[in-house]
């Protein structure tokens, strides 16, 4: 069985009602259009970008250009009780919202602590903790706001998670990592960004272990190291991450290259965030994922 969802944002699911419609028809196209720039001559990353091409589930689009999000699920089976179109998704959701092609590479002593964790899924997993995703699981941001001295990163409210309304201030004037506060531990890291030509590294240190890169027990250490690079091209945004976590990871995590669209409407904007909502993990009585 197949549920569709008309897919509007690069995160959010449960906030479609919240924004504007996001066609393809209305990104201005894409990378035949020249690349904005701003007065010092770097590429102008500001605006708000939406999903476009990379690791995500099967999408269609319309012939008015609106995309639908396909949710693959199995369809209801002769025994199943009280089983609606919705009710395999759920159950499926953890399998099939597995999307990213490469996967981490553990030491060996780390992989039955990976399993463990992906078998229990269900209290071990942090994205039902009151708690932000952290980065890289949070994925790129859905709104970016550029100076001549740093970029602001925001982040809507994940729907299915606890994942708050959240943002990211990140100076680009060549400074070195702070010496006080790369010692300290957050969920986004202390990051600095600095310019490769005409692409922006973001170099993230310091960040605390409470959070996983991805779903399937994918944990990792207070060692970790996230290098992000955003590259514009017209109206596509090149999102690229790597990994380096030498305490668990037996060689750096390169995530499968991300296309974000620029979002041209002049109406759409970013939801105010919801409340964070406790999940009674202590009682869950099957490891069903919901």
């Amino acid at each position: 069985m197949i549920r569709r969802l008309l897919y509007i944002s690069a995160v959010a699911s449960l906030a479609v009602a919240a924004l504007a419609l996001t066609s393809f028809a209305q990104t201005g196209g894409g990378a035949g259009v020249p690349t904005p720039r701003t007065p010092d001559g770097k590429p102008d990353l500001s605006g708000m970008w939406a999903a476009g091409a990379g690791p995500g589930r099967p999408v269609e689009v319309d012939e008015k250009g609106n995309v639908e999000e396909i949710f693959p699920s199995r369809r209801c089976g002769p025994t199943q009780v009280n089983c609606d179109g919705y009710t395999n998704q759920s159950v499926d959701g953890e399998f099939t919202g597995r999307v990213n092609r490469n996967r981490p590479l553990y030491k060996p002593q780390h992989w039955d602590k990976v399993q463990q964790l992906d078998m229990n899924t269900n209290t071990e997993d942090p994205l039902f903790i009151c708690q932000p995703l952290g980065i890289p699981r949070v994925g790129p941001p859905a709104r970016i706001l550029q100076t001549a001295n740093d970029v602001v990163f925001l982040y809507m409210g994940s729907g299915a998670s606890s994942q708050p309304a959240d943002y990211r201030v990140i100076p680009t004037d060549g400074r070195k990592h702070d010496p006080v506060r790369s010692q300290d531990v957050y969920f986004y890291g202390h990051s600095i960004g600095r310019w490769e030509g005409d692409t922006l590294v973001v170099d993230s240190v310091a960040f605390n272990d409470l959070t996983w890169l991805d779903r399937g027990g994918y944990f990792h250490s207070d060692k970790m190291r996230v290098v992000e690079r955003f590259r514009r091209d017209g109206n596509i945004l090149h999102y690229d991450v790597t990994v380096e976590d030498p305490e668990v990871l037996a060689e750096p995590w390169v995530l499968a290259p991300r296309q974000l669209r620029l979002n041209t409407n002049p109406n759409a904007f970013l939801p105010e965030g919801q409340p964070c909502r406790d999940y009674d993990r202590e009682n869950m009585v099957t490891q069903i994922r919901h």
